[in-house]
């Protein structure tokens, strides 16, 4: 049972970090840059991290702008404003990032600039054959370690991670909880101190200032990924481009 919990724990997490470090921080906003062969290795490592449910970094970043010019609207890829319900909004968001992963809604120049891009490598690690032996690894897993089939409940959440997370914030953090900042749209802060998503549910923060690097404001609004991009930057791995204001 505990290497089932640990090996959960371990996916929910590192799945996260790749995506808010790489696909989120990095690719929507340009938050620091980094050279073409540690850009290549962090493709590698949202490929092994997200498994099954990874995401184009490219694709991702033009849907991440576009939820940031069009907020709340029509236009915007996954506002809860246009779907009843929380699954019916993944169903919209995941319509809006294929038509932009395989290139069929035309998407404006300005949310096509500075992308991190392998389209090679992208097309492998989307296709339906790596997402089936990535599955097909987790429930491996499960039935090896699992005590009981009431864990397999679990799978779903293993197969769909990087949709669980975007739901999460795109759903909850523009309907619950604070603001810091009054903004012309809905976000909100979901908790006001992030452990479950890793300073992503600084949603309202993140949107009066999208290009910061740490994703806090308040004294308690802790960021764990920015200590991280803070190591990196000082390993040279990475280069912030502005350290953000002092916090509150």
């Amino acid at each position: 049972m505990v290497i089932v919990i640990l090996f959960f724990i371990a996916h929910w997490y590192l799945s996260l970090f790749a995506q808010t470090f790489f696909q989120h921080r990095y690719a929507a906003h340009g938050g620091f840059k980094m050279s073409k062969g540690w850009e290549r290795f962090f493709f590698i490592l949202c490929y092994i991290t997200q498994g099954s449910s990874y995401m184009s970094p490219r694709a991702y970043a033009i849907m991440h702008r576009m939820h940031h010019s069009y907020t709340d609207t029509e236009n915007d890829p996954h506002s809860p404003n246009f779907s009843s319900n929380l699954f019916t909004m993944m169903w919209r968001t995941r319509n809006f990032y294929q038509e932009i992963f395989k290139r069929k809604r035309i998407v404006e120049e300005r949310f096509e600039k500075n992308l991190p891009e392998w389209e090679s490598f992208d097309r492998f690690a989307s296709s339906t054959v790596s997402r089936i032996m990535w599955a097909g690894l987790y429930v491996a897993f499960y039935v090896y370690f699992a005590p009981s089939a009431w864990w397999y409940l679990l799978l779903p959440v293993h197969f769909a991670t990087g949709a669980f997370h975007g739901a999460i914030i795109n759903w909850f953090a523009h309907k619950y909880g604070y603001i810091n900042f009054k903004l012309k749209n809905t976000s909100q802060n979901l908790f006001r101190m992030d452990i479950l998503m890793l300073g992503e549910s600084y949603h309202n923060n993140h949107h009066k200032r999208p290009s910061s690097v740490n994703f806090g404001f308040k004294w308690h609004e802790i960021d764990p990924v920015y200590p991280v991009i803070r190591v990196l930057h000082k390993m040279r791995v990475i280069r912030i481009n502005a350290l953000p204001a002092t916090e509150e």
